[in-house]
């Protein structure tokens, strides 16, 4: 039976030891982990694949860390844990206010950064918590969605599904992301089987909001989720 897929951590540490002992620790405690040994691309594929927090080193090859968190938050709200071997940099980063949201000294303690993860999480409700935008709620523990007092239940995979997208509102993810977040033990599928899904869950949504399209196709790319603007009653029907 499929499973929601689990919080994603990215580690960006150029220290392979490190990034592996703090990405045992965090497979242990039940999130799924990516590594990025160089700030060079970190950007891109943060946009790309969305992750649910990001462990960010502030000395990197290529692009450093300040530049990377000033980058990504400037487009998005990911949280981010910044971590240095250089105790005077801390006050730097305090006062240049980027936006991370904690941020931890080397060396550190595995237990203590995961239980920093957890927080974090908690704190900017990214995790298992429910989602809400003023439209939908999700509820992934219940398998639940509603709005305006409304409740369907979906199956795990169509509320994996919704939930990838939701996260991204705005953002075109192809198959093949959400392939990997609605099949974390990596099962070989085919870009109709997400087409079908697509296709169910559109149809459970209309049960939720009528004449509201959620989910919309990009040709040739993946599939887009948004929410229609408020003060405009007219943006309904399909793309």
């Amino acid at each position: 039976m499929s499973q929601i897929a689990l919080p994603l951590i990215l580690i960006v540490e150029d220290e392979e030891r490190l990034a592996d002992v703090v990405g045992d620790y965090l497979r242990a405690a039940g999130f799924r982990v990516q590594h990025l040994a160089t700030g060079t691309g970190a950007v891109a594929w943060i946009e790309r694949e969305g992750p649910d927090l990001i462990l960010l080193d502030l000395m990197l090859p290529g692009q450093d860390g300040l530049s990377i968190c000033r980058e990504v938050r400037s487009r998005s709200q990911v949280p981010v844990i910044m971590t240095t071997a250089r105790v005077e940099e801390i006050d730097r980063l305090l006062g240049l206010e980027l936006g991370a949201d904690d941020y931890v000294c080397k060396p550190y303690s595995p237990r203590e950064l995961v239980a920093r993860v957890k927080a974090v999480l908690r704190r900017t409700s990214r995790a298992l918590e429910p989602r809400r935008t003023g439209f939908l709620t999700l509820e992934p523990e219940r398998l639940q969605v509603s709005h305006d007092g409304k409740v369907i239940t979906l199956t795990a995979v169509e509320l994996a599904l919704l939930a990838a997208l939701h996260q991204a509102a705005g953002r075109i993810l192809s198959r093949d992301h959400l392939m990997d977040r609605i099949y974390p033990d990596n099962r070989v599928v085919s870009d109709r089987t997400i087409d079908s899904h697509i296709k169910k869950l559109r149809r459970r949504l209309a049960e939720l909001v009528p004449e509201v399209e959620l989910i919309h196709s990009v040709y040739g790319v993946g599939y887009r989720y948004e929410e229609p603007d408020p003060k405009d009653p007219v943006s309904r029907g399909p793309s």
